[in-house]
């Protein structure tokens, strides 16, 4: 019967499902016991009052957006938002009464998860149970109607709910308690401010007490708080155990009969209704903490998987607002957006690398800098490595085996780029090269030149140094180096054989191996197969693996469907054949692959090649005795700064997720397409934070 009335008054009509859900989940205590009141003004509307628009659900987006603060962080305006919201503020507020109440949960404890029946999921997970969280919650709701018909109230015990739930699935109350209780246990944590708070107080000898409204017992509560740091407390009362509670005002009641009327007493806690006006009613003083999920539907991603979504909210929720200090944007561009992408791509490197038996991962510069720093702590026994290689020195390298790419890289993608054909010549680190164009003048050059076809003689004039590249001359200046062929082999194969004793020495005694890089084409990973293979007789199978690949916006978007189809490359956010409405929305042209690469940034300067000998010419220069190989830095192209904090930011999230997952390791099976929600969700709104963010480096992307 009670089943048939829920379906009846929630499941029954899809819009006031969906407003119901939207009210009701999460909630305790009055707003929950509102809830049900909302659920039923929302029937009347539609089947008494024909109110029909109630049966519809909003219009879904296909892309959320998301407005968050561009010109300071969030943890920032938090702290000047909430002035007073600072621990020496609290402990000063604190310190002058005699006794000090604490609220528990989203006060002094914290869970990692954005709504507090979110911990369902994982009983129902060991209990092996379908669709356990709504049955949990329905049990609970039930519970209470049963005890207000007993007993005049709603505060029901751990073992009320239970007992129903059992009686309505035939669970075994006692393993089910059991497992909650194990779940409640492992996911608590304290919450760091009010840690500090509590710390000082007690250090001051003050008198503290718990009062929440709670179906867990008093002793479990008790549990909870000494195991997360809040000790001393000299009286804990939990709303189940009397039959009454802070939501109705009769719990605050109870401590001050039981108090002396003599002393001050104050209430600290995070619900306005139950912790600050029913406790003002009772002749409390209140001192309000601002709740950590009060800004989640304004700046959080919520098109994400159920799980993963609330245990990205939760932990960002926290550790952004608990109050206890304030951050860099540069750091929360980190945490909120690269961290959960930082886990879930290790993972899914993880997975390759047991999956294919690899004997090692090659994580490239610079992008593998922060990524190969997330990998070995979560998975430090996988052999994982630092390789040096960029877009400019694999260009060089294999510019014999892919004439192709040589001249499109750096050629054809500078063209009408305000480049003139000298700056060109010295990226290709070819800088002699410009002094001989003024040798084509010369009518025995050039007439040899015609002997074999590849220039005349009108066309060669234009051709001089300080010329801008545009796409009338591109293919003179390709045709002009290609008639220098020899030259350019010359100057490139002490680079090809540096490079291939590097790499020997990386990939000794592999036979199987994977390159690890951001993307997008993975030109990288396929040109060392290729260099490894068919120059360097590297006996070694190197496969690639991406966050992500080219995208439908590309010049070239199926530049490496061959590899993706055969799974020589693997991608893990996006690729033709999974999330390809990700494919279809991220966009080379507005700055998407910038952002990324923003979020992998490093203060480590540019690589631009292998060389012979001990030829360093810059302090950031590395000579490999051993090999006789230096490799060669060029510019420092990011703020320190400003990649340090981005690095922090990922790696404290990192940290925090690992830690208070680390009892369920399937919580590190992020989806790429929820790895990508919270970025997409921040560039709803045009990419202006995203924008403000890159404004704070100048990231070279060219190979120039």
């Amino acid at each position: 019967m009670r089943r048939e009335l829920y379906n009846l008054l929630v499941n029954k009509v899809p819009g006031i499902k969906h407003r119901y859900h939207r009210f009701h989940d999460g909630t305790t205590g009055a707003m929950k016991v509102l809830s049900w009141g909302y659920l039923l003004v929302l029937n009347i509307g539609y089947h008494i009052l024909f109110l029909r628009f109630l049966g519809k659900t909003p219009k879904m987006q296909i892309y959320e957006k998301r407005t968050v603060p561009v010109k300071i962080s969030e943890s920032e305006q938090n702290i000047r938002t909430n002035k007073d919201l600072s621990v020496d503020t609290f402990v000063d507020t604190l310190k002058d009464y005699d006794v000090i109440s604490f609220d528990v949960f989203d006060t002094l404890i914290f869970r990692p998860l954005s709504q507090p029946t979110d911990v369902f999921y994982f009983v129902g997970e060991q209990l092996g149970m379908l669709d356990f969280k709504n049955i949990r919650v329905l049990a609970e709701w039930d519970a209470r109607v049963k005890c207000k018909r007993r007993n005049g109230h709603m505060e029901v015990t751990f073992s009320d709910i239970w007992n129903n739930l059992a009686a309505d699935t035939g669970l075994d109350a006692k393993r089910g308690m059991q497992i909650e209780w194990n779940v409640e246990r492992t996911m608590c944590y304290a919450n760091p401010f009010m840690l500090e708070v509590w710390n000082k107080l007690r250090s001051l000898g003050k008198e503290m007490i718990i009062v929440s409204d709670m179906y867990l017992s008093r002793d479990q509560i008790e549990i909870l708080l000494t195991k997360n740091g809040f000790e001393g407390a000299s009286k804990i009362y939990v709303s189940c155990e009397y039959g009454i509670s802070k939501s109705d005002g009769k719990l605050f009641d109870k401590v001050k009969r039981e108090l002396s009327p003599m002393k001050l007493i104050i209430h600290v806690g995070d619900n306005p209704v139950s912790d600050v006006k029913n406790a003002k009613r009772a002749g409390f003083d209140t001192l309000h903490y601002p709740n950590i999920n009060r800004n989640e539907l304004l700046y959080r991603a919520q098109d994400m998987s159920y799980i993963v979504g609330s245990a990205y909210r939760g932990l960002v929720n926290a550790h952004i607002y608990n109050g206890l200090r304030s951050y860099s944007m540069e750091y929360e561009y980190g945490y909120i957006y690269g961290g959960l992408f930082a886990i879930g791509y290790c993972n899914f490197i993880h997975n390759y690398y047991k999956k294919e038996n690899l004997d090692k991962l090659l994580f490239l510069s610079r992008d593998g800098d922060v990524l190969l720093k997330a990998y070995k702590r979560l998975y430090p026994d996988d052999n994982a490595e630092y390789a040096y290689l960029s877009r400019k020195a694999v260009t060089k390298l294999a510019s014999g085996i892919d004439k192709h790419d040589y001249f499109r890289r750096f050629i054809y993608h500078k063209i009408n780029q305000d480049f003139t054909i000298e700056e060109i010549l010295h990226s290709m680190e070819l800088d002699e090269l410009a002094l001989k164009l003024e040798d084509w003048q010369n009518c025995s050059l050039n007439g040899r030149l015609k002997e074999v076809g590849v220039l005349k003689s009108s066309a060669l004039k234009q051709l001089k140094a300080d010329d801008k590249l545009t796409d009338k001359n591109a293919d003179l200046l390709r045709r002009f180096i290609e008639a220098k062929w020899d030259e350019i082999t010359k100057e490139y194969k002490g680079q090809i054989s540096a490079a291939g004793r590097y790499y020997s020495d990386i990939l000794q005694g592999c036979t199987k191996a994977a390159v690890v890089d951001i993307g997008w084409a993975g030109s990288g990973a396929m040109a060392l197969n290729r260099l490894a293979c068919e120059v360097w007789n590297i006996d070694c199978d190197i496969r690639g693996i991406v966050a992500g690949t080219n995208t439908v916006h590309n010049a070239e978007p199926d530049a490496a469907e061959q590899f993706l189809q055969s799974g020589r490359m693997v991608s893990y956010m996006f690729s033709q054949s999974h999330n390809r409405d990700i494919l279809k929305k991220h966009d080379p042209d507005k700055g998407y692959n910038v952002f990324w690469e923003l979020l992998l940034s490093s203060d480590t300067p540019q690589f631009t090649g292998f060389y012979e000998g001990d030829v360093r010419v810059g302090t950031d220069d590395i000579y490999y005795g051993a090999l006789d190989v230096t490799l060669r830095f060029g510019k420092r192209d990011v703020s320190p700064y400003g990649a340090a904090e981005i690095q922090r930011g990922i790696l404290d999230f990192i940290s925090s997720y690992s830690e208070h997952f680390s009892e369920y390791p399937y919580m590190l099976e992020i989806g790429g397409r929820d790895a990508y929600a919270p970025l997409l969700a921040v560039a709803g709104n045009n990419e202006k934070y995203l924008h403000e963010i890159e404004k704070k480096f100048e990231l070279e992307i060219n190979v120039i």
